[in-house]
């Protein structure tokens, strides 16, 4: 038998042609609705549908009843939208800033781009379609309805006065573009774990309920938090994308928690010190900050930072004096920039994330999550680093032992 080689099967002239004109033809079929942006200029927030959607109810039936009755329920109620989960206020702010993006660079794709990454089956998509198209038509403006709101109060308030003459015909002013709710990319798979497909939508921050699969994610190289639902609500910014990091284990390597663990507070001081001007190496969500950074600067370039809809917040345990200068020097030697610093020297989080008012929070330690929580901030747990066998400073695993 003769040996096939590759370039026996490569197209012809005219078929190459025809494929790069259908490929070009894709690409320029024009919509009212803006499209996703393409995946190698995006910044790509995978989100699982229980991140994104209150699934607490279906998620019972799932393990009291098992799959089968899963999927029925699913299907008797697609119609019915379900209700926002954790991150549905953070991808919100995300379609906010997409929609200032657009309106100052009209032709780019370097957008946020959100995929539903689920190991739902597809027979549970129609559900998952109707709730995100009931929201997006609901919340085309993020909290419209709170300034009509107060616009028709001022008009009843104000009627008749010689200093408002025209205000019945006062209209609603928004100092900002209308943002949709888009979520066009889907990855169901069928009880399989989707995190194998992170890299191939070129994932930069996968969120979910499961923290084994966010596990999976990190060890992977890729961005990943484990989602919680905050114990009360807060007010958050309708125009501002708010975004708060823990340092070391999040942004930044372990390296340092290692030192306090193991050697105390002084060692610690002593080491962060002697070291102040060698940079830490990078944590897990180093490389979404780089992507929240790469965005703020095209609202810099616009002459916007001052009104630029991304704003990002370092929330430490760190003391400043004794070892904040290697934190701040190690973001200036990656060419980063932090909005606001807050160093605690070890006062508890909650407080501070309360005037914040983050849209997400990201920290490694549990009871950093909790108190959080516990006061209205939305929090996301990465699983990294040695806090992990830790819980409130005990030892909760025990360290292999040394050969």
């Amino acid at each position: 038998m003769s040996e096939i080689k590759a370039k026996d099967f490569a197209p012809t002239g005219d078929a190459g042609e025809e494929k790069d004109a259908a490929k070009a033809h894709f690409d320029n079929l024009k919509t009212n609705k803006p499209r996703p942006p393409k995946p190698q200029y995006a910044v790509t927030i995978a989100v699982s549908s229980r991140t994104l959607f209150n699934m607490v109810t279906e998620r019972k039936i799932y393990e009291d009843q098992g799959l089968e009755e899963y999927v029925a329920y699913q299907r008797d109620h697609e119609n019915e939208p379900l209700m926002p989960g954790p991150a549905f206020p953070f991808v919100k702010a995300l379609m906010t800033v997409n929609a200032r993006l657009r309106q100052l660079y009209p032709d780019s794709e370097e957008l946020f781009d959100i995929v539903l990454m689920t190991n739902n089956h597809a027979q549970v998509g129609v559900r998952l379609i109707n709730s995100i198209n009931h929201y997006g038509t609901l919340h085309l403006q993020p909290d419209i309805s709170r300034l009509a709101r107060r616009t028709a109060a001022a008009a009843h308030t104000f009627k008749g006065s010689p200093l408002y003459p025209n205000l019945h015909t006062m209209s609603l002013q928004l100092p900002f573009p209308l943002s949709d709710l888009t979520i066009e990319r889907f990855c169901m798979t069928g009880g399989e774990s989707p995190t194998g497909y992170l890299e191939a939508y070129m994932t930069n921050l996968y969120l979910s309920k499961d923290s084994e699969k966010v596990s999976e994610a990190i060890e992977e190289g890729i961005a990943a938090a484990t989602m919680f639902m905050a114990v009360k609500e807060n007010e958050l910014s309708d125009t501002q994308l708010r975004v708060a990091f823990d340092g070391d284990a999040v942004l930044f390597s372990d390296e340092s928690e290692i030192i306090v663990k193991e050697g105390g507070l002084d060692t610690f001081f002593a080491h962060e010190k002697k070291f102040e001007n060698t940079p830490l190496a990078q944590g897990p969500l180093k490389c979404f900050l780089e992507a929240l950074g790469k965005l703020q600067r095209k609202f810099y370039a616009k002459n916007e930072r001052l009104n630029c809809p991304i704003r990002t917040f370092l929330v430490t345990a760190r003391s400043a004096a004794s070892s904040g200068a290697r934190v701040l020097k190690t973001l200036r030697s990656w060419g980063l920039e932090i909005d606001e610093a807050l160093f605690l020297a070890g006062a508890p989080k909650g407080p501070l994330l309360q005037k914040i008012k983050p849209h997400i929070f990201f920290d490694d330690q549990m009871f950093h999550i909790e108190g959080a929580r516990e006061l209205g901030t939305i929090s996301a747990h990465v699983p990294y680093g040695i806090g992990q066998k830790y819980n409130k400073g005990k030892l909760i695993e025990s360290p292999a032992k040394k050969k």
